[in-house]
């Protein structure tokens, strides 16, 4: 796995290269210093699986930096690394492109489960910024039920399939199609049916009786 790290503190971006390389010894991390440093190393290395990206940065600042990230390599995951728990900051990174959003405050557990997540296929929001509380995938699910939630037949059969645990390449192999074009039908089930996860996206299906 190679990763690469966007922030403007040196030591935060080491202690995370020790972090990651603790992890996995299997890990390559490069780091850059601001936006425009990054833009450069993705153009350097093709064979890069994943972004870890601050927000506040001098210069190109994150949000401005994930449109950029996005235009050159679609295809590559930026996860946002932040010091803000703002909902609001969240959202504005999602719609941007990007499909994790990790809080400065939290554990390396969560970090690394965050980088596994995205890497899988999924969007990653902790707890601590969507506000989540027990037994919020019913109350989703009863806004999905109450807002007439439409999906095509292929992104049914795709939830049904993902209820299953299958990963990403399974899904595309068994339907002919490209894991690109998975990832966007999740992407798509997931904004429809107002969720973050597949195990949220599965429950709220049930619950809809879409699957």
């Amino acid at each position: 796995m190679k990763l690469l790290i966007v922030d403007d503190h040196p030591v935060l971006r080491e202690g995370l290269v020790a972090l990651l390389k603790q992890a996995g010894q299997d890990i390559d991390v490069l780091q850059a210093g601001d936006a425009s440093e990054g833009l450069a190393l993705v153009d350097d290395h093709a064979d890069l699986d994943a972004i870890l990206l601050d927000l506040a940065m001098p210069g190109m600042d994150g949000l401005r930096a994930i449109s950029e990230f996005g235009r050159k390599r679609p295809e590559l995951p930026v996860i946002i690394l932040s010091s803000s728990e703002d909902p609001r900051d969240a959202r504005k990174a999602f719609a941007l492109g990007a499909v994790g959003y990790v809080p400065k405050s939290a554990s390396p557990h969560v970090l690394l489960l965050a980088i596994r997540t995205v890497l899988n296929g999924d969007l990653y929001v902790p707890p601590v910024v969507l506000g989540e509380l027990p037994g919020g995938a019913k109350r989703q699910a009863g806004r999905a039920e109450q807002g007439a939630v439409r999906l095509t037949a292929r992104q049914i059969e795709i939830l049904a399939m993902l209820s299953m645990g299958q990963p990403n390449k399974t899904i595309a192999a068994a339907l002919g199609i490209s894991e690109k074009t998975v990832k966007a039908h999740i992407t798509a089930i997931f904004r429809a049916l107002n969720v973050v996860n597949r195990t949220q996206a599965a429950a709220v299906g049930r619950e809809a009786g879409l699957i």
